[in-house]
């Protein structure tokens, strides 16, 4: 099926995914030859990475299918369906081969120490071939004993871990409980200051009401005391009563005496 006369991008990423198949077939065929274990781990990661970037061009690959539906015959969908699961199988192939290269390299770790190239590798081969097998269970015992040993440090630094979070949220509850405390206490400071605001303005409200009275008083003290002046002063003023309780003037007296007789 020509790619290229349907869409030009589905044609141009099954190139792309042809590349990646050629190079993990090469690639896994390199692998069986590779006999030190670092080398076949880093082979096999650049693999994995190859099969990543397979995986998502083969979903660009869906995507553009799908956006071409509604617009090709039935006969060619199913083409292009076909070609999408043909890819997807081939590349489940590669998955299951590394998965089977990166069991057997946990194998070789057991027993590998320095790499081959340092001179060691094969030495460690042998001396595992020629082990009995009480000797291998011992050496399989010391490494569960190394791993219980870790297991055991790792959950003593998770227990660390958990007292330091309880002994952080105990002081952050009394934290916050101290400034819950604190934010009672400014309230009830604010409360204060605003009743004490609103008895000093109506201390000063009756402070003005009695400094108004007694500016009403002394006036009134005043103008009594100009009325008595006044009325001293030019008692034949007829305009000004006399005042209560205030004897006329002798002169009047004198003169109304004189008149009665």
């Amino acid at each position: 099926m020509d790619l290229a006369s349907v869409n030009e991008e589905l044609a141009e990423i099954d190139g792309q995914i042809a590349d990646i198949f050629r190079t993990l077939q090469n690639g896994f065929q390199k692998l069986d030859k590779i006999k030190d274990a670092n080398r076949r781990s880093r082979q096999l990661e650049e693999l994995t990475d190859k099969m990543r970037d397979c995986k998502r061009l083969i979903k660009d690959f869906e995507r553009v299918v799908k956006d071409e539906a509604g617009r090709t015959d039935q006969e060619t969908a199913k083409a292009l369906n076909d070609k999408k699961q043909s890819l997807i199988k081939e590349l489940n192939s590669y998955v299951a081969l590394k998965k089977q290269h990166a069991s057997e390299n946990k194998r070789v770790d057991l027993f590998d120490g320095p790499s081959v190239e340092d001179g060691f590798g094969e030495e460690n081969a042998m001396l595992a071939s020629n082990m009995s097998n009480q000797q291998l269970m011992d050496h399989g015992g010391h490494l569960m004993d190394e791993t219980d040993q870790a297991l055991a440090r790792s959950k003593q630094t998770v227990q660390e871990t958990i007292n330091v979070g309880t002994e952080t949220a105990a002081a952050l509850k009394a934290q916050t409980e101290q400034m819950s405390r604190v934010v009672n206490e400014l309230d009830s400071i604010h409360f204060s200051l605003k009743k004490a605001s609103k008895l000093v303005k109506e201390i000063g409200r009756q402070v003005a009401t009695d400094r108004c009275i007694m500016a009403l008083l002394f006036l009134i003290v005043i103008g009594v005391i100009a009325v008595i002046i006044v009325k001293i002063v030019n008692p034949h003023n007829k305009d000004i009563p006399d005042i209560p309780g205030l004897a006329p003037p002798v002169s009047r007296r004198l003169l109304s005496i004189v008149e009665n007789k």
